[in-house]
């Protein structure tokens, strides 16, 4: 039986918003600007003069990041099971299905490892438009196995997190993976393997509460949303007005929590500079 039935229709929630990424031939900026995807995809996805990072998913950042956008996918196969026999407006396995076919990804997180600007490097990257880049056993178990190949190969891991947080379908396996994929990076932490953690618009939930903030640098594009609960949320709880760009990368950044905030066109370079830094 159902937990919850929604009678309105028109609702949208956060996990069911519209993919950023244009499909078409022309995009339009969130000032009205008509650009070609083109030159989109030639300025890494972010607009030109405005600087708005469109919300991109993990083929796009393999793009931007792998050399010649070569590389290797980790458990490419690996799907979520159906271990709570979880219904809501309908069955788990079926919302499953409905998102591979939309995104045509197999779960919220796709893990590879490559050349980046001729460094080794391992990635794991979420994707926001599977069931809101949520955290299931899937996610957790391919960090876990994207961690331990970075061990075995003494190679640099970078994460990058978009995610509304743990996947209530799982309930408590899924909150589980906070705690597994921390003790591997611990490990990574001891083996002295470089661990960079990018933190892109939103990431919230057990997801910030767990490895999206232990790296050994935390870095975030310009704009994006982190935080736990949340800013309505938070609001209606206290019952206070929030402080003005409360939870955007540039107050998180203020307050100590992240390292630097970087420009997506930089993003490579940045890192590479990084890597080579702590090599």
């Amino acid at each position: 039986m159902p937990w919850f039935k929604r009678t309105d229709k028109g609702i949208m929630t956060p996990t069911e918003s519209k993919r950023e990424v244009p499909d078409g031939l022309w995009f339009k900026t969130p000032a009205g600007k008509i650009i070609h995807t083109r030159e989109l995809k030639s300025n890494a996805y972010v607009v030109p003069e405005e600087d708005h990072h469109v919300k991109i998913g993990s083929e796009e950042y393999f793009e931007i990041l792998f050399d010649n956008n070569v590389f290797t996918e980790l458990d490419a196969n690996m799907e979520s099971a159906d271990p709570l026999q979880f219904v809501d407006t309908r069955p788990y396995p079926k919302r499953i299905k409905e998102s591979q076919a939309k995104t045509e990804l197999k779960d919220a997180l796709r893990s590879a490892y490559g050349k980046m600007n001729n460094l080794d490097i391992v990635i794991a990257c979420m994707d926001f438009d599977f069931i809101g880049g949520s955290m299931g056993s899937v996610v957790g178990e391919k960090i876990a196995r994207a961690i331990d190949h970075a061990l075995k190969t003494k190679t640099p891991f970078l994460m990058i997190s978009r995610s509304g947080g743990a996947r209530m379908m799982e309930a408590g396996l899924s909150l589980m993976q906070m705690a597994k994929t921390s003790a591997k990076l611990a490990l990574l932490s001891e083996a002295r393997v470089p661990y960079i953690s990018l933190l892109t618009d939103p990431t919230t939930g057990g997801v910030t509460a767990s490895y999206a903030m232990l790296g050994d640098f935390n870095i975030s594009e310009p704009g994006a949303l982190i935080g736990f609960a949340g800013p309505r949320v938070i609001k209606e709880t206290i019952g206070k007005d929030l402080p003005k760009g409360f939870q955007s990368a540039e107050f998180v950044l203020d307050h100590g929590f992240l390292d630097f905030i970087v420009d997506r066109r930089n993003l490579k370079s940045r890192l590479t500079t990084l890597l080579k830094m702590l090599q």
